[in-house]
């Protein structure tokens, strides 16, 4: 039974997750913690760093790593998880794969339609608000802190986090070299 409602949930993300992968994020924990509780809050908070920090897109990462945790909470032998991240992430794919084909059909005939344009000016502020959602949908307690139950760590938190902002905004540090700095900072601040 596990196994049907992934595929069907992870290929209604996959079909409805506008944005790319940290637009589904907000998605994802929707319905894997909220709608089903295959996982908890703090389970799908490392689920998304470990995605963010392995290879390849993120919400794929996302419902591969999801796949087999819920399939191993619920119960099944840790090989059926694998199962799982099989069915998940391919279910997640697979509506992407189906519509980019219908797409270019579509779009090699149509592009230069106003129809067409509107469409994709209506669209880019949908991405926005999904990846605005992703972004709050990170900043929780699990990932921050709180200033009355650990104010060292809430006050680490908050520095790395606008560090990071304006390192990359203000003085265009790389991303990936701000990701090795601020593992560092944390490293050294939480020893």
């Amino acid at each position: 039974m596990i196994f049907v409602q992934l595929l069907y949930t992870f290929f209604m993300i996959g079909l409805f997750g506008f944005g790319g992968g940290y637009g589904m994020l907000s998605m994802i924990q929707g319905e894997v913690v909220t709608h089903y509780g295959w996982l908890t809050t703090q389970e799908f908070t490392d689920i998304v760093a470990v995605s963010q920090m392995t290879p390849g897109p993120i919400g794929i990462n996302s419902a591969t790593f999801v796949g087999y945790r819920a399939v191993v909470n619920a119960g099944y032998a840790p090989w059926l998880g694998v199962v799982g991240s099989a069915v998940a992430t391919l279910s997640v794919v697979l509506p992407s794969f189906l519509l980019m084909l219908l797409v270019i059909k579509l779009l090699r005939r149509y592009w230069e339609h106003p129809a067409t344009q509107s469409i994709f000016t209506a669209l880019r502020p949908a991405v926005v608000g999904l990846l605005a959602a992703a972004a709050l949908l990170l900043m929780t307690r699990e990932n921050f802190g709180h200033p009355e139950q650990n104010p060292w760590q809430f006050g680490v938190s908050v520095f790395l986090f606008v560090s990071a902002f304006v390192g990359t905004q203000v003085y265009k540090v790389h991303p990936i070299r701000m990701i090795l700095y601020c593992g560092l900072a944390g490293l050294l601040l939480y020893m």
